[in-house]
């Protein structure tokens, strides 16, 4: 059977790309990291305010990490939550925790004491390693968690001695960001600081213990704007299928790039995020690259002046992020000669963004999709792509797409339905929620993603939007995405943000939120472009301007939250 009538994207793949991987090349993480450890020991693994840190430095502080841990008493599967920004400390913990047989428990550091309150009951957490700025979050709400023991780090930590007090001092007496905080240091819970807890451990030897594929890494908490918050549990190989799928995908484009050069990869999106967990920190390690690591992505000044230090190869993030960039008059000065791949994705790239991009940088964003549940990535366009095409790319090696109806079944080519995924990458299914598991797996092993996508005669996707941001105006469906490129392209616009309101004659009309990029934009000047380029009852009927957008810690900008600000308005 020639299963490129089935898997028409298999015609696509570029030259030395596998249809299939071999997903049991590791059989698990750990064995994954000891061979990256041994082969780049005195290559750079990161580099935060100006200081490097090599895979030998990381190899050995994440034994101390899970020497500590094994010390204490925590089993093979305790989750042990992380709650920082991206720092040194976050790849040792991250390959301390693993090694220990333990579970990574990714915490954003932005977290309200509710939404953390609820992440670490919900996942069972018994320690936690937190920066000190977030540590009155965690004092609200400890005493009724399960945790036992506390790691408070500090910013400049593993920055060496001089440049580390210097940090310190400026975060915590200059710029003021450590609140006063008091965690518990009793017979149910300890903290202790994290340079305290790295002399202990020196003393200390780590007990290797033997991981396989199935037992589980992470627990990735996924947004939850579909409810309650959900831990997708990621076992060991569903990890590692996606580094081996995203390394296969990208070699074309790395190819063009030395090995004797060190190649570097922008890490702005957060670590606890799956994207960065995965792609930089993970591939990146066994790829042997330095990341970069920006502790505050939104500071873009302070960004460009990092960047003005290095020339990367590669550069992931979001449209937001890309957007800020590429209109920063300082990072167009930058050197870009080095850069082969800029990878988008967790929301969607705009037409407007990626040609800005591609005119300032030289690179193509290339696009992907993916989720927590699929470890992230399941979709990707060419990393070397030419030009912005508007989709979410084809299905990476050892995965497969299906588009679905209501009732589960395939539809025609070129018909809308809800994205489903099947592969190695798609997880074991949600942390203690067997029914919210069964709503989302198929009989036949599909995960169905809640979005709305196509799929052309070539296995090319493209997202249509999530179900539940559908706007229903007059009986004809809108999807907020459409609204959005198209207005985003509009001249003087920054970004916008479509969701749909009440409307007596409609039904529902389409509301657009937008950011200025020139201020002398007017709502006619965004009417008449709209009007263009968009059929009648697509176009918004209410035009609103605003300095910005909410948005999660990752930029993606929050329609509900819109959504519930016109709802409050409207009571």
């Amino acid at each position: 059977m020639d299963t490129r009538n089935t898997k028409p994207w298999l015609a696509q793949y570029q030259p030395g790309v596998p249809a299939d991987v071999d997903v049991g090349v590791y059989k698990s993480i750990n064995q994954m990291m000891d061979e990256a450890f041994a082969k780049y020991r005195n290559r750079t693994a990161t580099i935060c305010m100006d200081v490097r840190t090599s895979y030998g430095q990381v190899d050995d502080a994440s034994k101390q990490v899970a020497a500590w841990l094994q010390s204490k008493g925590f089993k093979k599967g305790a989750r042990i939550a992380i709650m920082m920004p991206n720092l040194p400390q976050y790849p040792v913990l991250i390959a301390g925790i693993l090694r220990a047989g333990m579970t990574v428990v990714n915490v954003n550091p932005l977290y309200t004491p509710r939404e953390l309150e609820h992440q670490l009951k919900d996942s069972g957490a018994e320690c936690i390693f937190i920066l000190e700025n977030f540590a009155t979050t965690l004092q609200e709400v400890v005493a009724r968690t399960q945790v036992k023991q506390i790691v408070v780090a500090s910013m400049g930590d593993m920055l060496g001695f001089w440049k580390g007090m210097l940090v310190n001092f400026v975060v915590r007496a200059v710029k003021k960001m450590v609140p006063e905080f008091t965690l518990p240091n009793d017979a149910k819970t300890k903290t202790v600081r994290f340079p305290h807890m790295m002399d202990e451990a020196e003393r200390l030897t780590w007990r290797p213990v033997d991981v396989g594929p199935d037992d589980i890494a992470f627990l990735q908490y996924t947004g939850g704007t579909t409810g309650v918050s959900k831990g997708a549990t990621l076992l060991h190989k569903n990890i590692v299928a996606n580094i081996v799928q995203v390394d296969a995908w990208m070699q074309p484009a790395l190819s063009k790039l030395g090995n004797n050069e060190e190649r570097i990869m922008v890490c702005a999106l957060p670590l606890y995020h799956i994207f960065a967990l995965t792609v930089c920190n993970m591939m990146g390690a066994r790829l042997g690259m330095t990341n970069l690591l920006i502790p505050n992505p939104r500071d873009i000044p302070g960004f460009v002046k990092t960047l003005q230090k290095y020339k990367v190869s590669m550069f992931p993030a979001v449209n937001t992020l890309f957007t800020a960039l590429a209109n920063n008059a300082d990072f167009a000065k930058l050197d870009f000669s080095r850069l082969v791949i800029s990878n988008g994705g967790g929301m969607a790239v705009t037409k407007a963004t990626a040609d800005k991009w591609k005119s300032v940088t030289g690179c193509p964003i290339s696009e992907g999709y993916g989720l927590s549940e699929t470890s992230p990535v399941a979709t990707a366009n060419h990393p070397d792509v030419a030009d912005y095409n508007g989709t979410i790319g084809i299905p990476v090696p050892s995965t497969e797409i299906s588009i679905r109806d209501d009732d589960g079944k395939p539809v025609p080519i070129g018909e809308r339905g809800e994205i489903c995924i099947k592969g190695p990458q798609v997880m074991a299914g949600y942390w203690n929620r067997p029914d919210e598991t069964a709503k989302v797996m198929t009989p036949d092993g599909f995960f169905k993603s809640g979005d709305i996508g196509i799929m052309d005669e070539t296995g090319y996707v493209k997202i249509v939007d999530r179900k539940k941001d559908m706007i229903l105006v007059s009986g004809f469906n809108v999807y907020p995405n459409e609204v959005e490129e198209v207005i985003s392209a509009c001249p003087g616009v920054l970004e916008c943000a479509a969701i749909g309101v009440p409307d007596e004659k409609a039904g529902e009309a389409v509301k657009v939120f937008v950011v200025k990029k020139d201020q002398a934009l007017t709502e006619r000047d965004v009417m008449d472009y709209a009007s263009k380029h968009l059929t009648g009852y697509k176009k918004p009927k209410y035009v609103v301007f605003r300095d910005d957008l909410p948005k999660t810690n990752v930029g993606k900008i929050l329609r509900r939250e819109l959504r519930d600000m016109e709802m409050k308005k409207a009571a």
